[in-house]
């Protein structure tokens, strides 16, 4: 890693409104970016790719009131996660506080609220899915899911995420299908239940906290993800 990590990360975003499946395409291009200035090529993602980024600083809180925040002190980026929640769950919280970071010049003018995303909601729905996309690289699932490995607790093993994010994961890689509401429409593929919590930033500055998402919010990102997968890779 080098100096110039973050612009390189930053040169990705255009300064101009995104639409939402444009930004998660944006996010899932600057999470395979840094993979590959890192040099990872298979999971789990390792912590000091975010860490060895230059003026970055991870501190592990506990007890503390939220899952992770994100300010610029002294120079430096500091992100704190609750060091009393689960490993997988500082890892996610750890990879989305960083695309805060990233975002932060363009966080007024990228993300302007739509009918159905405030322009809060859209900024969090965003670094939720550069977290998966880093950690669970699209590439990487479909190869591990066509190999065999199919069942959530091995998948979540694999990747070092929570089931919730390989869940999360599946639906936005069309590896598998939404669950229908009535389990007897489905005889297909079923999701194991796995508790989930998406991140939400503070509302000014550069301090963000984690709450939740409206369900109608996700389940709208998960089908504008649905659609950013038929986007050609390149």
């Amino acid at each position: 890693m080098n100096r110039g990590t973050l612009a390189t990360l930053r040169d990705l975003m255009p300064n101009r409104p995104l639409r939402h499946v444009e930004a998660l395409r944006i996010a899932e291009l600057q999470a395979t970016r840094l993979l590959a200035m890192a040099g990872i090529t298979q999971p789990p993602v390792p912590d000091w790719v975010i860490t060895n980024v230059p003026k970055v600083q991870l501190k592990r809180m506990s007890p503390w009131p939220v899952s992770g925040c994100t300010d610029w002190a002294k120079g430096t980026w500091v992100v704190i996660v609750n060091g009393s929640e689960p490993r997988v769950r500082q890892r996610f919280t750890l990879a989305h506080e960083f695309k805060h970071i990233i975002d932060y010049r363009y966080i007024d003018i990228a993300y302007p609220s739509l009918p159905a995303f405030s322009h809060h909601q859209r900024t969090e729905v965003v670094c939720d899915y550069f977290a998966g996309s880093l950690l669970v690289p699209r590439p990487w699932l479909k190869k591990a899911w066509c190999s065999g490995i199919q069942r959530l607790p091995d998948l979540a093993m694999k990747f070092g995420v929570s089931q919730a994010a390989i869940q999360t994961r599946l639906l936005q890689t069309g590896l598998v299908d939404r669950p229908q509401r009535c389990p007897e429409a489905n005889p297909g593929f079923r999701f194991q239940r796995a508790s989930a919590s998406t991140h939400e930033a503070g509302a000014a500055g550069k301090t963000s906290a984690s709450t939740r998402i409206p369900k109608r919010v996700v389940n709208k990102t998960l089908e504008l993800a649905q659609v950013s997968a038929t986007i050609p890779e390149k």
